[in-house]
C-alpha cells in the first residue's frame, strides 16, 4: 500500500501493463489493447470467409424481424409526433403536406471530397492476397496461415491486372475490410455477438460462433497488438464482459482465451463495474449505450448491485436505422438502393452521418450532407442533399418504438442451463477485516453486512429485456435500490458510457427526461449525468486495465492448466470471484 500511495499512475500501468491484455467485446465492435496503453484498438466485431456456396455476399445472421406491422408503423408514427411536440418541430403528417414539392437532390460526381473525412466515401476491399515477398515477418503466425490458407483455395481467378502469378482470394477477412467486401463477391459475412449475446441460431451453429471468434481474435494479437503464437503465454488476458453475458457464454469465451489462444491466465470483470474505476468513481449508475444494446446498473461502493440491472434491446445501430427512415418519409434520400441488411457497407455510411449531425436539440434540424451509394463492385457514387429532422432518431432513445429494434430469436433454452455462477455472490462471502482500517474505508469493509440482504439474485436466463424506454429504465434501476440516501447519490451520479453516449444534447436531455419519470412521491429533486474524465467509447476497457494492474494478489485469476484440465468448479478455491477485496484496493488507490 505504500507503494501505492508514492508511485505516479501512468508509471504503475507502464510497469505492470505490458504483459495484460484488455479484451472488452461488444456487439458491433471490440476493444481490445495492452493495458499499459492510453486507449484501444477499436474494431468492427465481424468477420467474412470466402465460400463456394454463394456466388455474391451472404450475410448470415439470425433471421431479422424487418417487416414492419401495421401496427408497428402506426406506433412509429405516434411516436415521432411526440417527439416532433417535445422538440417544437411539425408534426409527421404536417411536414409532408406542407412539402408539395420534393425537395431538390442532385448527384455531386466532381465534389471536393477533402473539405471533412465524413464526406469520404468508403472503398471496397481489396479481396486478393497481397505479394508473398512483401508480407508480414513470419514470426507473425496468423499471418502466416492466413496466407497459406488463400493460396489453397480458388486457383483460377479473373485477375483484371497483369501479373507475374495468379492472384489469389483471401480465405478470411476480418474487421472493418469484412464490412466492406463487394455485395458482388462470395464471401460469407458473420457477427458472432448480436444485441449482447453470442449470435447462436439454426443458422449460425455454437461451434462455428466459437471459431469465427477465436479466428477473429487471433487475427487482433497478431495484427494489431503483434503478439505472436510463441510468446502468448507470457501474456495474461483481461475480460470485461457486458452485463448482458450469461455464465455459460463467459465460460465458452474464457476457454477460447485460455485454451486456443493460449494466455497463461485470465480474469473476469462486469463492464458497468469497470467503467465505474475508469472514471474514478466508487458509486454510480451506469448507463452503457452500445451499438445494439443499452443496459443500465448500479455500482455502490465498487460492488455491482445485481437487481438493479436492465437491458433495453436497442442501441446506436438503431439510431441509425431510424436516421434512413426518417429521410426517405421526408423525400431527402437520394434515389439510391440502401440496404444495411444486405450491403453492411451502407451501415458504415448511416453510422458516420448519425455520428456527424444527429443530435438533440429543440427546433427544426436540418444539415447539408454528402451521402453515398455502394452499388455492386462499382465505384462510390456522391450525392449532396440535405437532411432535415436530425434531432429524432436519438430521441428514439427515451421512445423506442420510433426506433423498432430488429428482433433476434433467441438461443434454445438449453444454452442457459448452467449452475456455476461466473459472477459469485460476494456480498455473502466474509473477507477479514484489516485490523488497523476503521470502519467505512474500503479496504477494511466486511462485505457479509446485513445491508446486502436487501439485493437478491434472480436467477433469469437468458436475461430479461425491458420495454421501456431509457429514462424509465434509470429511474426503476435506481428506485430499485430501496434506499433513499443510496437513491439520492445514484441520481446525482448517473455516468454515460458507449459511442451514443457522444451525441449532442443527450446528457441534458436525459437529466430532464429522467427527472420527469420519477413518481411525485420519491423525496428527490435533483438528477446529474456526471462528465466522463475517459472517452466514453472505451472507459470500461480503461477500467478493465485499471483493475488489472492493481490487482497485485491475483487471487481472482483463472490460470491456463487449471481451466484446460479440469475447469472451474464450485469449491475448488479457483473458482471466479469478482474479489471485492480487489475492488478495495483500487478504490483505495484511486480515492488517496
Amino acid at each position: 500500500m505504500d507503494y501505492l500511495k508514492t508511485v505516479v499512475p501512468s508509471q504503475l500501468l507502464s510497469e505492470r501493463g505490458s504483459n495484460l491484455v484488455v479484451i472488452n467485446p461488444g456487439s458491433a465492435n471490440i476493444r481490445v489493447g495492452l493495458a499499459k496503453q492510453d486507449s484501444p484498438f477499436i474494431v468492427p466485431h465481424c468477420i467474412a470467409r470466402r465460400t463456394t456456396q454463394f456466388s455474391k455476399l451472404n450475410v448470415q445472421d439470425q433471421l431479422l424481424n424487418s417487416q414492419l406491422t401495421t401496427a408497428q408503423h402506426m406506433e412509429r408514427e405516434k411516436a415521432y409526433d411526440v417527439i416532433a411536440s417535445l422538440l417544437k418541430i411539425p408534426f409527421l403528417d404536417e411536414e409532408v403536406a406542407n412539402s408539395s414539392v420534393p425537395r431538390k437532390m442532385g448527384r455531386v460526381d466532381g465534389y471536393n471530397l477533402q473539405n471533412t473525412r465524413k464526406d469520404v466515401a468508403f472503398t471496397w476491399t481489396d479481396i486478393h492476397v497481397k505479394d508473398i515477398h512483401s508480407s508480414v515477418a513470419p514470426e507473425s503466425s496468423m499471418d502466416k496461415s492466413f496466407i497459406n490458407e488463400s493460396l489453397v483455395q480458388h486457383e483460377g481467378t479473373d485477375s483484371k491486372e497483369p501479373t507475374l502469378t495468379k492472384r489469389k482470394f483471401r480465405a478470411v477477412i476480418c474487421g472493418e475490410e469484412a464490412l466492406r467486401i463487394s455485395p458482388t463477391e462470395p464471401y460469407c459475412l458473420r457477427r458472432p455477438i448480436r444485441r449482447g449475446h453470442l449470435n447462436i441460431s439454426q443458422h449460425y451453429p455454437m461451434q462455428q460462433v466459437l471459431e469465427d471468434l477465436h479466428a477473429l481474435w487471433d487475427w487482433i494479437l497478431s495484427d494489431k497488438l503483434h503478439i505472436s503464437h510463441q510468446e502468448r503465454s507470457l501474456y495474461s488476458a483481461i475480460l470485461v464482459v457486458p452485463e448482458t453475458f450469461d455464465n455459460r457464454e463467459i465460460k465458452e469465451i474464457l476457454s477460447i482465451l485460455l485454451r486456443d489462444l493460449c494466455f497463461s491466465s485470465a480474469v473476469v470483470h462486469q463492464e458497468g463495474l469497470a467503467a465505474v474505476f475508469g472514471n474514478g468513481l466508487s458509486t454510480a449508475c451506469v448507463v452503457n449505450m452500445g451499438a445494439q444494446v443499452t443496459s443500465v446498473i448500479c455500482i455502490e461502493d465498487g460492488v455491482a448491485l445485481p437487481n438493479t440491472e436492465k437491458t433495453l434491446p436497442f442501441g446506436g445501430e438503431d439510431i441509425s436505422r431510424c436516421l434512413l427512415w426518417t429521410q426517405r418519409h421526408h423525400q431527402t434520400w437520394p434515389q439510391i438502393r440502401t440496404d444495411i441488411l444486405t450491403k453492411p457497407i451502407d451501415l458504415l455510411m448511416l453510422n458516420r452521418l448519425k455520428v456527424s449531425y444527429c443530435e438533440i436539440k429543440e427546433g427544426e434540424l436540418d444539415a447539408i450532407a454528402v451521402v453515398h451509394s455502394y452499388e455492386d463492385a462499382m465505384p462510390p457514387g456522391s450525392h449532396k442533399t440535405r437532411l432535415t429532422a436530425l434531432n429524432v432518431p436519438p430521441m428514439g432513445l427515451f421512445y423506442p418504438t420510433l426506433l423498432i429494434p430488429d428482433l433476434y430469436p433467441p438461443p434454445p433454452r438449453s444454452w442457459f442451463h448452467d449452475y456455476e455462477d461466473m459472477l459469485e455472490d460476494t456480498w455473502h462471502v466474509e473477507f477479514p477485516r484489516r485490523p488497523d482500517m476503521p470502519d467505512g474505508l474500503y479496504p477494511g469493509i466486511n462485505v457479509g453486512l446485513p445491508m446486502w440482504d436487501n439485493y437478491p439474485i434472480f436467477s433469469m436466463k437468458p436475461k430479461k429485456e425491458e420495454k421501456v424506454g431509457l429514462a424509465e429504465a434509470i429511474t426503476s434501476s435506481i428506485l430499485s435500490t430501496g434506499r433513499i440516501d443510496l437513491q439520492r447519490k445514484l441520481f446525482c451520479s448517473i455516468q454515460l458510457i458507449g459511442g451514443v453516449a457522444l451525441t449532442g444534447g443527450l446528457i441534458p436531455a436525459v437529466e430532464e427526461r429522467v427527472l420527469h419519470a420519477i413518481p411525485s412521491n420519491e423525496a428527490i429533486d435533483t438528477v446529474e449525468v456526471l462528465q466522463s474524465r475517459t472517452n466514453p467509447t472505451f472507459v470500461s476497457w480503461k477500467g478493465g486495465a485499471i483493475l488489472g494492474v492493481l490487482d497485485f494478489g491475483r487471487d481472482a485469476w483463472i490460470h491456463r492448466e487449471d481451466w484446460t484440465r479440469n475447469g472451474i468448479h464450485i469449491g475448488s478455491g479457483r473458482k471466479y470471484k469478482d474479489s471485492y477485496f480487489l475492488q478495495a484496493q483500487a478504490m483505495c488507490y484511486i480515492n488517496s
